[in-house]
């Protein structure tokens, strides 16, 4: 099994409000995809993190293979997420895949 795990940091230019309303967005359409994609074992996405916290969005998700999370990447339902969701609105992504 692989994780795929991201951190983003929205741009500074949103109000409080608007920066919750994006974080909804990219929360419930990433979370959307949840059984639409071929190897996707888990996705969820964490927009309340702690005062401490210094990424506004944590994307933790869970693919059966290298392979699962390359498809998943490039796979239609995916991108239109990532193009009208998340890219738009972040300032930067970091991110870690890993095996367990």
């Amino acid at each position: 099994m692989v994780k795929h795990v991201i951190l983003w940091t929205l741009k500074d230019e949103y109000s409080g409000a608007q920066m919750e309303e994006i974080k909804s967005g990219i929360k419930e359409g990433l979370e959307g995809l949840a059984g639409k994609i071929p190897g996707m074992i888990d996705i969820k996405v964490n927009i309340h993190g702690l005062a401490s916290s210094n990424a506004d969005v944590m994307l933790d998700s869970a693919f059966e293979s290298e392979e699962a999370l390359k498809g998943y990447a490039i796979h239609p339902l995916h991108v239109e997420v990532a193009n009208s969701k998340v890219r738009p609105f972040t300032a930067t992504r970091t991110c870690m895949d890993y095996e367990i």
